[in-house]
Formats: C-alpha cells, structure tokens, sequence
C-alpha cells in the first residue's frame, strides 16, 4: 500500500491552465474521489498520477518516492478506463494475466493469481470466455480483476461505471467498494456522479475549473460546503441572500428577506468573521413541508407548493415563499402534496450553512 502526495501540482496545454497549482495528499488504503464537472481537471489530473501526462510543473510522489520522470511501466499501478480496454480476442483469463506475462510471472503462478482475482471480483467460471460474451458488469469486473491481480501500489478508476446503467451501476458501486477494502490498496476514482463520490469515498475533493474547492469526509463536504459551488454541485441547496447583523463565539445573527431573523451556531458559518453581505444555505432534503403544526426549535413560514417532481418514495418541490422560490426534498408515505397546495416550510437553524458572499 501506498500514499500519493501532490505538491502544487499543474498542468498547462499552451496558455489554457487545465489544473492549476494542486497540492493534496492521499492515505494509504485509502478511497479517494476526484469530482467535479466536466473540463474541470480531475481526468487530467489523474493521469498525470499514471504518467499518461507530465506535469508542467509540481511534483508527484507514491510512497515517498518522486515519480515525475518515471515511465508508466515503472509506476506499478493499476489502471481502470470507462471503456474497460479489454482485448477482444483474447479470452478473460489471457486478458486478467497480460500484466502478469509482462512482468515475467511464471504460469503455474499467473494461473493461481488469475484464479484468485476471478474469484475475488465473483467471476470465477468465465475464465475461458471472451469479452464480447460477457455482459457490461461483467466486463467492467474483469478490467477490475486485470488491474488488481498486479497487486499495484494504487488503483487509478476513471468514471469507471457510467457506461452502466443505472441500477446496475448502483450494484458495482457496492461491489467496488467491496473489493477496495478487501485488498486494501490506495484508490484515486474519477467521476462527476455526485451519489458515486458520496457513497464509496473516504474523502471527496471536489473541483472546479482546475482548482480544488474543498476536500474532506464525503459528510462533511455534504454538510459543511466550503463554498457556493460545492453547495450548488453536491446536492440540492436553497442559496439566500442574507445579512450578518452580529457574530460571536456562539452563534451567528442573520436577516434575511421572506425568512426574518435566523441564530444560526458559530461553527455552522466558520468562514463568516464580521457583519455584512452573506449567503444563507440550506439544503433541500432539510426544509420539511406539513400541513400541520411545525415543532418547537424550527423556523416556519408558510409557503405555496408550485411544481411537484414525483420520484417514487421522495418528492422534490418547488415552493413559493415570499418572493422566494425554494426547493425541498422530503420523503412520502401516500402521496406528495399537490400542486397549489398550502403548506408550513420549516427548517432548523443548525442545518443551515453561512457562507461569505
């Protein structure tokens, strides 16, 4: 198992800056997610880590070595593409144990270690098929099983399972993880799937235009955005425009229009030093809509349902608040409420974030 550091790490195609100045560390065995939109670095990123690119400037280490000039042969890595790149005439077993025939492994070892990758990604009885009999996921774990039957010293995935479909890219998504863990080995998995990043991550680095906006626990990164962006990227989120009236140890004092007078707590706005312009988020799965009587410890106003978005056990609503449209995720037991209905929108202040505007 290895540790991959970047030190101010950039990647420059002409005058175009694909990733500027990176610098982040990443724990041996641990699973790290590079998410963001498209064009925003993380592909370019990772392949700089496999040496497929050279950095313009910066430095990259695997377990304390610099591996800047080191070819890719050299790297030992483990290299996962969203096309699989399996050959197609060659059967799973010739295709898990090229590697191995690289690197000179003997056969009676390649045709243990291949049998026990097989095993490993739960696809023991293909070994004698070729690529094109095998459905979608079963390719994607064979290019899984090639990869790791190396045993590198960390695992590059590449939006490894958008081909998928959706419910069985819910299934190797469990299943990858699975494996991760089994072996134990630093992963760096690109994707731009928000669900992806939160559900298989130790740490999510979310980035944006060739630079990282925030990095940390996938709760954190949900709860506590560091910024709009990541508000905005991971996740549903009300952003308002607000104004820090006060701010202390304790608790931090909003006015905001439509909303009124919010006490948020201190360390639900770390980044807020002073009184003035900011932005109040809340995310939508936290503002809960009734047709009863709010609780006591929320904020309520009443507010017009506008669009309903039915999605099997959850709704996703658009309301009217004032002049404010929010939106609001909440679970259903029956049926959501209706288009034009009146309902109590409530929320508590700890689940809002204050961001500097």
């Amino acid at each position: 198992m290895s540790t991959v550091k970047l030190t101010d790490i950039e990647k420059r195609f002409g005058d175009y800056v694909a990733v500027h100045r990176m610098s982040l560390e990443m724990p041996e065995g641990g699973f790290v997610t590079l998410l963001g939109p498209s064009g925003c670095g993380k592909t370019t990123t990772l392949r700089m880590i496999a040496g497929l690119l050279d950095p313009t400037a910066g430095e990259i280490q695997i377990d304390g070595k610099r591996v800047n000039d080191v070819p890719i042969h050299k790297r030992n890595l483990g290299l996962v593409f969203q096309n699989y790149a399996l050959f197609p005439h060659k059967t799973v077993a010739d295709n898990i144990a090229f590697g191995l025939k690289y690197r000179g492994v003997g056969k009676s070892e390649t045709a243990q270690k291949v049998k026990d990758a097989l095993e490993l990604v739960q696809l023991p009885h293909v070994a004698e098929r070729y690529p094109r009999e095998l459905s979608g996921g079963q390719q994607q774990r064979i290019a899984l099983a090639r990869s790791i039957v190396i045993e590198p010293d960390v695992l590059l995935l590449d939006e490894p399972l958008s081909a998928l479909d959706a419910n069985l890219r819910e299934d190797m998504r469990v299943e990858l993880k699975r494996i991760q863990e089994r072996i134990g080995v630093t992963t760096v998995f690109v994707t731009h799937d928000q669900s992806e990043a939160l559900a298989m991550s130790d740490q999510i680095v979310v980035m944006s235009a060739g630079r990282v906006e925030q990095m940390g626990a996938p709760q954190d990164v949900y709860n506590t955005p560091g910024s709009e962006f990541v508000a905005r990227f991971l996740g549903a989120s009300n952003i308002v425009e607000a104004r820090c009236t006060a701010r202390d140890e304790t608790s931090i004092v909003l006015e905001a229009p439509d909303l009124g007078r919010i006490v948020i707590p201190a360390d639900r706005g770390p980044q807020v030093n002073g009184t003035g312009p900011v932005k109040l988020v809340l995310r939508a799965e936290k503002l809960a809509l009734s047709e009863d009587k709010p609780s006591d410890g929320v904020i309520s106003h009443s507010a017009r349902v506008e669009t309903v978005d039915y999605q099997g056990q959850a709704a996703r609503y658009f309301i009217r608040l004032g002049e404010l449209q929010l939106q609001a995720i909440n679970m259903i037991d029956t049926h959501p409420h209706g288009e034009g209905s009146e309902v109590s929108a409530s929320f508590r202040p700890s689940d809002c974030t204050v961001l500097p505007a």
